[in-house]
């Protein structure tokens, strides 16, 4: 399993890294647990969740199950909680499943440390991330319609300043090692990286943005900004969704799949994002290679790529994303891929 370094921390994560946003409604604990053995023993060592999980769909009754089941393998499993890096976020503004929707804050990062530590059955986490913005993200379509003019810059500093303290102050409680951001924009992501330098405070390691073939927001500022700052990409959604496996192509909607609890696929199912889909198909089935292999190789390729977060619902599923972990795309695919891009931009 190849690895790579996660920003400038020192640790280095498997390239592939385990989603779990389903354990709890879609995904049993039992299969969880099998999941979770059969990731580590494939090589790889990175496991992410979140306080919000489990999804299909997020409720109250169900926040915070996923994290309880990573929790229940911990407890079973005494001196393995080392053999895995585990990133979990705090959820924001907006997610009325937790905490009735308040903003990411000084006193909620404290608070949803404590619950996060003890369903996990856990005494630190590895990667603690602010799931979104409280001022807002153009991830998850809202790109259509961003508008930031409505934010007020002091009071969004203010509010990074105040929450960066507390991160420092669990960093030095140990509760937590390294911090990183999820659906942030460049902008952000730069403002968080210089309040720390000229407060000395925690850096942010990482950022957890959507990317996949179809999904590419990321690959011009944020790319830069990667590069330059060392903050790397957490891809998720590297499958659309489950898109690019063709298993939703032709109308088809698999019994328990994301579609039949989510028809319209969070905003990326659309006749755009299908006939995007048919063209990516024919270039894996023309080179001989399953359309998962292919997708997740490309992400995995990516020069800002830190690892790229899959989710299986199924242990079938998980068996066929592992094989990924051995291809390489040749030069003709990727230029394929990069002429399939153009003629396909921005499906949804």
């Amino acid at each position: 399993m190849q690895m790579n370094p996660l920003g400038r921390t020192g640790l280095n994560v498997s390239a592939l890294c385990l989603g779990s946003m389903t354990w709890g409604t879609q995904t049993t604990e039992a299969d969880g647990h099998i999941q979770i053995d059969t990731a580590l023993n494939a090589g790889i060592n990175f496991i992410d969740t979140a306080e919000m999980y489990p999804v299909n769909p997020v409720s109250k009754e169900t926040a915070g199950r996923t994290e309880a089941i990573i929790g229940t393998w911990n407890a079973a499993n005494p001196g393995r909680r080392g053999d895995y890096i585990l990133a979990t976020k705090v959820s924001g503004a907006g997610n009325k499943a937790v905490r009735d929707g308040a903003p990411i804050t000084a006193a909620s990062i404290a608070t949803a440390i404590e619950g996060s530590l003890k369903r996990l059955q856990t005494d630190y986490i590895d990667l603690y991330q602010l799931h979104w913005p409280n001022r807002g993200s153009y991830m998850f379509r809202q790109n259509w319609s961003y508008d930031p003019t409505g934010q007020d810059t002091a009071d969004v500093l203010s509010n990074m300043e105040e929450c960066l303290e507390e991160l420092d102050r669990q960093v030095q409680r140990g509760t937590i090692r390294h911090i990183g951001l999820s659906n942030e924009s460049a902008w952000g992501t730069s403002q968080w990286l210089r309040i720390a330098e000229a407060c000395g405070l925690p850096r942010m390691q990482s950022v957890q943005n959507e990317y996949s073939l179809m999904c590419r927001l990321y690959d011009l500022d944020m790319a830069e900004l990667s590069h330059h700052e060392d903050v790397g990409l957490l891809s998720f959604s590297p499958l659309a969704a489950g898109l690019l496996t063709g298993k939703y192509q032709g109308g088809e909607i698999p019994q328990g799949s994301r579609r039949s609890l989510v028809p319209e696929m969070s905003g990326r199912y659309t006749p755009r994002a299908l006939a995007a889909v048919d063209a990516y198909l024919d270039i894996a089935q023309r080179y001989g290679l399953d359309p998962v292999h292919m997708a997740l190789a490309w992400c995995v390729a990516r020069p800002f790529m830190a690892s790229a977060i899959f989710g299986a619902t199924t242990q079938p599923q998980l068996e066929i994303v592992l094989g990924a972990a051995d291809v390489t795309l040749s030069d003709e695919v990727m230029e394929e891929i990069a002429a399939a891009h153009k003629a396909h931009p921005m499906p949804y």
